[in-house]
């Protein structure tokens, strides 16, 4: 099934995303990806409802921002695409999103601790990693990302930021292309799991400060497709 005026390369490598997540260790049975239409920035497209690890171009969909299936084809979206559509509406230079339940990266929007940038490959976290709460704006809920409101509250916290945390839920990470957003989500984990590391180590953390970040975040998106190839290449 193709998405009209998208080249079909193009919704390879947003099945690939998906498929890269689970063989990094992001996903799991669930999570999920997107990437902003590269010739219609008010829409983005999205995989059907599946377990990524399935995912093939064929069941990549195109969505408006406010997240209504173009031509659903009997297909049915992910109940949180909202939290696509209300980034992409917010934030104009976000040109994909992956969104993960990493349990070493729920620890820390449970906890005081802010997640820090342990080393050059996660840079981007220097900037800061904000944490939202659901239950701040919406009270109990089912914890879902699954209306434009809530979305839209997430989009808020986000702000400019590259990732941000999902108190009891997991993390989204964005990007100025697709490879930058999956490289992010990945080495959020990796950070992570180092972060929890030092953290069992004791003593001081020498993590890398907001200039070091913005410095190394620079090579990292320059260099990117170095790692994006390899990636693709293995769950080719």
């Amino acid at each position: 099934m193709s998405v009209p005026g998208v080249e079909p390369s193009v919704l390879e490598d947003l099945a690939a995303a998906s498929r890269i997540l689970v063989d990094q260790g992001v996903f799991d049975q669930a999570g999920h990806t997107s990437m902003r239409h590269p010739g219609r920035a008010e829409r983005f497209l999205m995989s059907r409802s599946l377990a990524p690890a399935s995912t093939t171009a064929a069941d990549i969909m195109e969505f408006d921002l406010d997240c209504n299936a173009i031509d659903p084809k009997g297909r049915s979206g992910f109940l949180e695409r909202y939290l696509h559509g209300e980034i992409y509406k917010k934030r104009p230079d976000v040109m994909a999103i992956a969104h993960s339940h990493s349990p070493s990266v729920i620890a820390f929007g449970l906890s005081h601790t802010p997640m820090r940038a342990m080393y050059h490959n996660a840079a981007f976290l220097a900037a800061g990693v904000p944490v939202f709460d659901i239950r701040e704006k919406f009270g109990a809920t089912d914890i879902v990302i699954s209306s434009p409101d809530k979305g839209a509250a997430l989009a808020e916290t986000l702000a400019d930021k590259p990732v941000a945390l999902l108190r009891a839920h997991g993390m989204v990470a964005v990007g100025p292309t697709l490879p930058v957003a999956i490289f992010r989500a990945i080495f959020t984990v990796i950070s992570a799991n180092i972060q929890h590391q030092t953290i069992a180590l004791g003593g001081r953390i020498a993590a890398l400060d907001a200039e070091e970040g913005a410095l190394a975040d620079v090579v990292n998106v320059q260099t990117v497709g170095r790692s994006w190839d390899l990636w693709k290449k293995r769950v080719s």
